[in-house]
């Protein structure tokens, strides 16, 4: 791969410059403009991260910490670049690389969980599994009167949509949502949605596999995932092509992955502190716990020293709670750390990188690896499994899976000269203008079965677009509750 097409400024609509234009931005700062000016940005301020949303200033949505994994994007971006101008001196890469870089990461992190559903990570299993569990039994014909839309009448879906439609669903995931978030469903202009830079777009594609290459026990973490709908497949390829990638994943897609895990480590056990759902000598306790049960002992008496000294550190300033004080700088200095780890594992591996066949994430085989787990494994005890966390997902069930009930069935008789039952037509009202205008503009010129499928996304897009606030009030309106 080369630098000088990785860093790909083209778009999938091409803009005319203004002749006389005084505007100085690179393409990459236009691209930061156009995401924070969103509607589909702002919506991530109503969207749970860890804990459900309540009245706490402090504990982070999905907006917050997209903007520390931003801000995390730019700190390794500007090392990295460094490290590869001054220590592995690639004649390839250009000086003025290392702003471009800066740049598209810095975005890359404000777009990461862009095409999150609501209630966080839960509500991906939930719509995962609502399809696994439902495809098989939906049937559509095309009728007269529409009775077969979603009845036990007509074909099997499964025997309408090919492999990849259906597995797109099956393995359903935000990180591909996100690509038709920006691309596509944003509705700015026109169709092409955002109409991204498309080294921007190529770095929030995690993994640049479809949904039929998915293997989660293959060793190279490129294909734990899908990366693209059957629906993108095209805007894809023009996007692998343009930056010169070659079915490899985009360099700088590491760096991303690397600072959304330090950000979501380490602000995890923060949030958990100031929840009350660990303390200070809990935190020691689980460290030290660590100290025998792992060879890497002195990563754990390192973390355990930090942590103490800035305890003590409190105590000598006077200041209330030594222990959030110790907790709050101690998560700090391990991002730091951590930052500075995941750098150095970049410059080591640079040449798989850049040749395709690196397939771990940055912190494999570091120190940091044994920090973000330690961190993980506290956070799991600690906070996912307290009794806040698990009465939010059990309501995300009970309102996804009502939601995809009622969805699902309208929009397979939707558009097809099938008359929808009049409770079928209510359902499909609820979703937005712009994203029906969407559909209809991709659907254009498409099989039937396309189009069916298509309708499918349709739902997954409006459920996708959901606030956590906006989902749980359509429920309620939906049952009378309200």
């Amino acid at each position: 791969m080369e630098w000088n097409k990785l860093l790909c400024g083209d778009r999938i609509r091409p803009i005319q410059k203004r002749e006389g234009s005084q505007d100085l931005r690179s393409e990459f700062e236009k691209d930061y403009h156009r995401i924070i000016g969103s509607a589909s940005f702002r919506r991530l301020q109503d969207k749970t991260q860890v804990f459900p949303l309540d009245q706490s200033d402090f504990v982070r949505t999905r907006l917050t910490h997209s903007l520390e994994v931003s801000s995390f994007c730019k700190s390794l971006g500007q090392n990295i670049a460094r490290k590869i101008l001054t220590q592995i001196k690639d004649e390839s890469f250009d000086p003025s690389y290392q702003q471009d870089i800066c740049d598209i990461l810095q975005c890359a992190g404000l777009l990461h969980d862009i095409g999150n559903p609501p209630f966080g990570h839960f509500g991906e299993t939930v719509i995962r599994e609502w399809f696994k569990e439902n495809l098989p039994k939906l049937r559509f014909s095309k009728d007269i009167d529409g009775s077969g839309a979603g009845s036990a009448e007509g074909r099997p879906l499964t025997e309408i949509l090919n492999p990849q439609m259906q597995n797109d669903f099956y393995n359903f995931e935000g990180n591909t949502q996100a690509l038709r978030v920006v691309s596509k469903l944003h509705y700015l202009v026109d169709e092409h949605g955002m109409n991204l830079t498309k080294a921007l777009l190529a770095t929030i594609i995690k993994y640049p596999v479809s949904s039929l290459d998915v293997d989660k026990k293959n060793p190279d973490i490129c294909c734990h995932k899908m990366g693209y709908y059957y629906a993108d497949r095209e805007l894809f390829k023009d996007i692998e092509d343009s930056c010169g990638l070659g079915g490899r994943r985009h360099p700088l897609t590491y760096i991303l992955e690397a600072a959304d895990d330090i950000a979501y480590r380490t602000a995890d056990i923060e949030d958990s502190y100031k929840k009350g759902r660990i303390s200070f000598d809990m935190l020691v306790r689980e460290l030290e716990k660590r100290c025998y049960e792992d060879q890497s002992d002195h990563v754990y008496r390192d973390l355990i020293g930090t942590l103490k000294y800035r305890y003590g550190k409190g105590i000598e300033h006077g200041v209330s709670d030594p222990g959030g004080y110790a907790v709050q700088n101690w998560i700090i200095a391990v991002q730091g750390r951590l930052i500075y780890l995941a750098t150095d594992s970049f410059a080591e591996h640079y040449n798989e990188i850049m040749d395709g066949s690196f397939g771990s994430e940055l912190l494999e085989g570091t120190e940091g690896k044994h920090i973000v787990d330690a961190l993980g494994e506290i956070a799991v005890k600690y906070a996912f499994n307290s009794e806040p966390i698990l009465k939010i997902e059990v309501s995300a069930d009970q309102i996804l899976t009502y939601l995809l009930d009622r969805l699902v069935p309208a929009a397979i008789g939707y558009d097809t000269g099938n008359k929808l039952r009049p409770i079928d037509s209510r359902m499909m009202s609820f979703i937005s203008d712009n994203y029906k205008k969407i559909y209809h503009i991709y659907s254009e010129g498409k099989t039937e079965d396309e189009k069916l499928y298509l309708r499918l996304l349709l739902v997954t897009d409006y459920v996708c677009g959901m606030t956590d606030s906006y989902a749980k009030r359509l429920y309620q309106e939906l049952n009378g509750l309200i």
